[in-house]
């Protein structure tokens, strides 16, 4: 009942702001829950990824477990040590094949998943724009550019060590366009993990998001 309350304050003073201009427009932390308790663990095992495709002249598996070695180091108070598992077949709803896996380390949570990685060369035809007052009759040329989009499709998985029970799965998928048809599969890859652990990031630590809202004042 409480947010509902909260949820229609805001409804409202949007509502006058935008019959009035007598409002400012601020940005706020608004902070997220968490969806685990870390500070119960004190070990965060990565594993290797499943990886559903290999990426020519890039480790994706190499990459990915480097990146969130050191992120999740950086925001976790515990240890962080990496496993190399064998994949037989997907495991990931496999309970018993996780609670067998490091019986020694009871209060530890695995991070592991899948992931793929793509990239296509898209072409599309170009319009100059037309300057204001010119003659409209007058054609424009039309050009064919190139551009390179890459894909992260990544699985998430967080794991009790000590039950194989899931705590936390999500599936994050980014893709992003670039005008460089040269454009290598590292630097994207780059640009595209950071997105992925924003949103992991807000949704495992309860990190703040910056939001907007109005102030009504006469």
């Amino acid at each position: 009942m409480k947010k509902i309350k909260i949820v229609l304050l805001f409804t409202v003073l949007f509502s006058f702001s935008c019959a009035s201009n007598n409002y400012w427009k601020l940005k706020i932390e608004i902070p997220s829950k968490s969806s685990i308790d870390l500070g119960q663990y004190n070990e965060v095992v990565i594993t290797n990824f499943l990886i559903k495709e290999e990426t020519k002249d890039f480790d994706l598996n190499l990459e990915i477990v480097d990146y969130f070695s050191f992120e999740i180091g950086q925001n976790f108070n515990g240890k962080v040590s990496t496993e190399e598992i064998t994949f037989e077949e997907e495991p990931f709803e496999n309970e018993a094949f996780w609670k067998n896996l490091l019986p020694a380390r009871k209060d530890a949570i695995l991070f592991t998943g899948g992931a793929q990685y793509t990239e296509e060369i898209r072409k599309a035809i170009l319009q100059e724009k037309r300057e204001r007052f010119e003659d409209p009759f007058i054609s424009k040329k039309r050009g064919l550019a190139e551009r390179r989009f890459y894909t992260l499709n990544i699985d998430i998985y967080i794991i009790d060590a000590k039950t194989g029970k899931t705590l936390y799965k999500r599936n994050f998928k980014e893709s992003k366009g670039y005008q460089n048809p040269k454009q290598t599969a590292a630097f994207a890859f780059f640009d595209l993990i950071q997105i992925v652990k924003a949103k992991f990031f807000r949704n495992i630590l309860g990190e703040a998001s910056i939001q907007e809202r109005y102030l009504i004042y006469d």
